[in-house]
């Protein structure tokens, strides 16, 4: 049966109209009355980089997964990638066979939707782990079609500078794989010709958390954030959760990639915990006054949830459409989810309701409301 809602809708042309919304499983039709009020209706968030959040983590199996993923989804996200961590090889493989089980099975009841993992580790620089584990491996042709086989990713880091990475990245993305660019000591040349290969491949290229564990900018060496941010294709993930990224280079990587910038959280198990102590990948975690750090001082991943990246992109000078797209249609588009991510016919009835103050209301994901509490 069709469910009509009624508020102001953020459009996919960066207009925010009143109107109704009819949906079932997916948008079936819309209807535009400036008269409207009610709250702000919004398309799903997309979150391409989550390892964890309410307890569970990506690397904890069936169970984790549909922890973080009901974490989530209280707080607006509708679809999701689990991220891996750079972990021994069986337990990255262990992770993947979690993921393709959820699938199979239908995904999350209360939960946002899985649509693919994202391989974050092990095919990065042992020289930039951020807060990975010294576990990295060498993207091989054998390791290559052994994480293929689930059929599970959507999403890949890679460190473009290892041995295999250019092969490896053509043929994920043949595969149809986003090929990301991070945990890297790349120089900027290399980077240059890595995005390159791969878009000539036919893949989506990105940015694995923008500014963070790849190094800085001077103006006689680039490095690998100028070398994403100067590509007209490549995608700019950020994670503003005002701790990883200042807003003021949050601006600069809009500035550069107006279409292709999109919000992540990179959260952990610790995410909607509150402080204490919690864990990434084997190591120790201390949360404290909402940051998260490894015990060494790194920071360890973050405890944000796309709400407050949304009310942070607002906050830093952007629309609420722009944050939206940053949040939704962006993300989509970046992964080949052709199915959702804007208030269109035809597509998911993924969406999340905000009140005046840009705090979620009510989530739906397929048109199926889901419990806040």
């Amino acid at each position: 049966m069709a469910q009509i809602l009624e508020g102001q809708l953020v459009l996919p042309d960066g207009t925010v109209r009143g109107g109704q919304l009819e949906f079932t499983g997916t948008i079936t039709r819309i209807e535009l009355d400036d008269r409207s009020g009610g709250p702000l209706i919004l398309p799903g968030f997309i979150d391409t980089h989550v390892h964890g959040g309410g307890g569970g983590d990506t690397m904890d199996g069936v169970e984790g997964l549909h922890t973080l993923a009901r974490l989530h989804a209280r707080h607006g996200t509708t679809t999701l990638l689990p991220t891996t961590m750079t972990n021994p090889w069986p337990n990255v493989l262990n992770a993947l066979q979690a993921v393709k089980e959820v699938m199979d099975a239908g995904g999350v009841p209360g939960g946002a939707d899985i649509a693919g993992a994202h391989l974050e580790g092990p095919f990065i620089s042992p020289q930039r782990l951020g807060a990975q584990p010294p576990c990295t491996v060498l993207s091989t042709p054998e390791r290559v079609a052994q994480v293929l086989a689930f059929g599970v990713i959507r999403a890949l880091t890679i460190a473009p500078e290892q041995k295999h990475a250019f092969e490896a990245a053509e043929t994920f993305a043949r595969a149809g794989v986003r090929v990301g660019v991070g945990h890297t000591v790349a120089d900027a040349n290399t980077v240059s010709r890595f995005l390159n290969h791969v878009q000539q491949a036919g893949g989506h290229t990105c940015a694995t958390h923008l500014f963070n564990a790849m190094g800085g900018i001077q103006g006689r060496e680039p490095g690998v954030p100028a070398a994403l941010m100067s590509d007209p294709h490549t995608f700019l993930e950020v994670i503003l959760d005002l701790v990883h990224v200042h807003p003021t280079s949050f601006r600069l990587a809009c500035a550069a990639a107006p279409d292709r910038t999109l919000l992540i959280t990179d959260a952990m198990r610790a995410a909607g915990m509150g402080d204490g102590l919690s864990e990434l990948g084997g190591q120790a975690v201390i949360v404290k006054n909402g940051e998260a750090h490894l015990e060494s001082g790194s920071l360890a991943g973050s405890v944000l949830t796309m709400d407050v990246a949304f009310r942070n992109a607002v906050q830093a000078g952007f629309t609420v459409a722009q944050a939206s797209r940053m949040a939704s249609a962006v993300p989509a588009a970046s992964t080949g989810l052709t199915d959702r991510g804007e208030l269109r016919g035809g597509l998911r009835a993924d969406l999340v309701l905000l009140d005046e103050k840009l705090n979620v209301q009510g989530v739906m994901v397929g048109g199926q409301a889901l419990s806040l509490a």
